[in-house]
This record gives C-alpha cells, sequence and structure tokens, in this order.
C-alpha cells in the first residue's frame, strides 16, 4: 500500500487536489528530505520493483548523506505523481528503463541530468510527456 504523504503536503503548499500527471504512475521512494522540502533531488535511479505498487525510480537529495539514507525513518514510499507535485522535472524520467542512474544540476533555471558513472549529459524526450 502506498504511505499517502499528500494531505500533510498540501497543507505546507496550500494546496487543494494534487495534480495526476501520469494515470497509475505507481510508488517510488524517496528521502524525507526532499518530502519536506529541505533539499532538492540530487540523484534518481530505477531499480527492479520490489511490489506490483512499485515502479522501481528511488530519489536521494543534494544534502542526504549515506547514513541518513540508511535509515529506514528517513525515506518513504509515495505515489510518484505526489512527488513530482513536489519536483515535476521526474516527470522526464518516468519511462527511462531500469538500470537508468542520474544526477540533477539545476543552474540558472535549467534542470540538466547526467549519467552517474560516465557524467553523460542525457536527452529528455519530452514528446512522452
Amino acid at each position: 500500500m502506498l504511505w499517502n504523504f499528500w494531505n500533510a503536503w498540501k497543507i505546507r503548499k496550500g494546496i487543494k487536489k494534487p495534480i495526476i500527471f501520469i494515470e497509475n504512475a505507481g510508488g517510488c521512494i524517496c528521502t524525507k528530505s526532499i518530502f519536506n522540502g529541505k533539499t532538492p533531488i540530487k540523484w534518481c535511479f530505477r531499480v527492479e520493483s520490489v511490489a506490483p505498487e512499485d515502479n522501481g525510480w528511488r530519489f536521494i537529495g543534494k544534502s542526504d548523506s549515506e547514513s541518513y539514507i540508511n535509515i529506514a525513518e528517513n525515506n518513504v514510499f509515495l505515489d510518484f505523481n505526489t512527488l513530482a507535485n513536489i519536483d515535476p522535472s521526474i516527470l522526464m524520467l518516468y519511462n527511462m528503463p531500469v538500470g537508468t542512474d542520474l544526477y540533477v544540476v539545476k543552474d540558472k533555471g535549467k534542470i540538466r541530468f547526467f549519467k552517474t558513472g560516465t557524467k553523460e549529459e542525457i536527452e529528455i524526450d519530452y514528446s512522452s510527456l
């Protein structure tokens, strides 16, 4: 079952209804620091799903240390659309395959994604949005 953090988030943002960008998008795991708005998304990777409702996406924040993310309570499983309401840039990644491993650079109003191992910038297919 997906954890529904929407009510807490909408109170914080003053929003009444979430935007459903992708129907049946499934859930993803992100750190609480991202969800709580304390740090932006820095790393995105996709693994094999561990449950039918899991789409395999994992998101780690810019200020998240290894010791922080290794504590289970610092990670949340939530609907992909809930996270996309917080950071819509992740919508560009949704259809990327298992094994995708990226880091995000946000600079001067631009968002760019790079492969973690090679530092190669990836091309985003905006036609799938």
